[in-house]
């Protein structure tokens, strides 16, 4: 079993996802910044957050809304200025909380003088700090590579008559990590920071890093659907996840280890046991590889429960799940699950064994934001208007409270706010004890004072067509039975042999104080948490 110490504080926290743009405007121009962030803090904390993570601040052409990042070691000036960034840094460790950065190593801005000074010649010093390639026999790209966001991931260059490669927008150019001094310039800027003081950071896709030595095309994906990111046309096997990538999250896990008490957390998405190689051997990866299992299996009981059961079968000898359930590249939980099981959710999310993010907003039952087409500022929504990919729609500004602008800015937003922001805000939720928020903060309050709900093993007890149920128990600590109805019918539960207990807590409101001895029908959309004891 786990125990908490100051090394593993990341083991034993709740990892809360701000989007910046999106958070709190502080200064009237419709954009929210880190003074905004700053005045939401007590919010946080009374909300029950212990760690907040931050989406780029980075100075930034905003191509890609600050994923494209001209300047690394900076505050991009419509967030704030590195001042204020100090200012937040100190206001964040004064409250006991900690602060992680999203470090981008895999792509720079175009109009990063890296790469303006790669561009200028092919004998600039900084030519093979990007990956430079010659036409095709026929003109075309060097191979088949496709682009997140859409067609070749090669652009031409006529300055200097090659092409370059970019995994993402044209505007971000991928560094070349097999180049050793730009393994040791971007050491340098995660030196910056740690030496300001953050905690940590969530590397953004970190296994686009290294790229086939060879160039070689990817293959045609079997399973490609028309409604797919044009992107999934090619299964992406020599453009992404590499060995030689794993050598350099071990440099980058080294200079963190020489920090002491820091944590590096790895955005990949890939196949369970691919996933796996990323917590590296003897402590040599990420500490944690996000886990996407639940944005990406259907909500269903049995496949819920199985997901689970692979995740924690697969897992490395010591090392630490983490479950996500919304960001900023996907559907919102609420509008992925609905309504009611979004309560549901919350609480699979928040007795789930390992460290779990939430995304902003999530507390209160954010949904996502039909935007018009007129309004698209997603790049990948713009590139591909046919395919209904934009990520804006779970990008919306938080909604504090009831006013024209939803307490998020005195201007209109650089989004428009929900419809409904105007009744479903932080403010209305505060004083209505069964809210949303309120299920949220009941619910952290208890996993951040059990120690089996933060550190307990994970035992499946039933997955069924309706009902997932599970136990959490640490040594020498009461444990708790979960039961999950998926369903929006009731659904009968008969507890394991020789377990008994008292309920604890209902997002119906149903049968808490009872004591559960015998089986029992799970109201529809409800989750139950029992405290295994003995009958008085």
């Amino acid at each position: 079993m786990d125990t908490h110490n100051d090394a593993q504080w990341w083991k034993g926290t709740i990892i809360y996802q701000i989007y910046p743009r999106s958070f709190k405007d502080s200064n009237g121009d419709g954009v929210g910044d880190l003074n905004g962030v700053i005045e939401k803090l007590d919010y946080l904390q009374h909300l029950g957050i212990e760690t907040i993570w931050i989406s780029p601040i980075y100075p930034s052409p905003m191509a890609d809304f600050g994923y494209d990042i001209s300047d690394y070691c900076g505050v991009d000036a419509l967030f704030g200025t590195l001042e204020d960034f100090d200012r937040l840094m100190n206001e964040v460790h004064n409250r006991g909380m900690k602060l992680l950065l999203d470090f981008v190593p895999n792509h720079s801005s175009n109009l990063h003088p890296w790469f303006l000074e790669s561009r200028s010649s092919k004998d600039n010093p900084k030519r093979s700090w990007y990956i430079w390639k010659d036409a095709a026999p026929d003109g075309g790209p060097p191979n088949n590579w496709l682009a997140m966001f859409g067609g070749s991931a090669w652009q031409w260059d006529e300055t200097t008559s090659q092409y370059y490669y970019h995994g993402f927008l044209s505007e971000q150019p991928d560094l070349n990590w097999r180049n050793e001094a730009v393994q040791e310039a971007m050491l340098n800027v995660m030196r910056f920071w740690l030496d300001k003081g953050v905690d940590g950071f969530r590397v953004d896709v970190i296994w686009h890093m290294v790229k086939d030595e060879l160039l070689r095309d990817n293959p045609v994906n079997p399973d490609y659907t028309p409604e797919m990111a044009t992107y999934n046309q090619l299964l992406p096997v020599f453009s992404t996840d590499q060995p030689e990538v794993h050598r350099i999250i071990n440099k980058m896990r080294t200079l963190l280890d020489h920090y002491k008490d820091k944590v590096m957390i790895g955005e990949i998405y890939l196949p369970i046991q691919r996933l796996m190689a990323y917590y590296g051997q003897d402590d040599s990866g990420a500490h944690m590889p996000f886990n996407f299992t639940l944005l990406e299996t259907p909500w269903d009981a049995k496949a819920i429960g199985l997901a689970i059961d692979q995740y924690e079968g697969a897992l490395p000898a010591g090392g630490w799940p983490n479950w996500v359930l919304g960001n900023h590249d996907q559907h919102r939980v609420l509008s992925r699950v609905g309504a009611a099981q979004a309560r549901v959710a919350a609480v699979l999310l928040l007795t789930l064994r390992g460290t779990p993010t939430m995304y902003y907003g999530d507390e209160i039952g954010m949904s996502d934001v039909k935007i018009p087409p007129n309004e698209i500022r997603d790049p990948q929504g713009l590139n591909m208007p046919e395919k209904g990919l934009s990520r804006d729609p779970a990008r919306t500004p938080m909604q504090w409270d009831g006013t024209t602008f939803g307490g998020f800015s005195t201007c209109q937003p650089w989004l428009r706010l929900a419809e409904d922001h105007k009744d479903n805000n932080v403010a209305s939720q505060m004083a209505y004890p069964q809210s949303m928020l309120n299920l949220y903060r009941k619910l952290i309050a208890l996993r951040q004072s059990s120690p089996s709900l933060k550190y307990g093993i994970y035992r499946p007890v039933l997955a069924n067509s309706q009902l997932l149920a599970y136990i959490r128990q640490a040594e020498n600590a009461p444990g708790y039975l979960i039961i999950l109805n998926l369903s929006d019918s009731p659904a009968p539960f008969l507890p394991p042999v020789n377990l008994s207990g008292e309920i604890i807590f209902s997002t119906n409101d149903a049968g808490v104080g009872e004591f559960l001895t015998q089986g029992f029908e799970m109201g529809a959309n409800d989750a139950t948490i029992v405290e295994i004891k003995e009958r008085p």
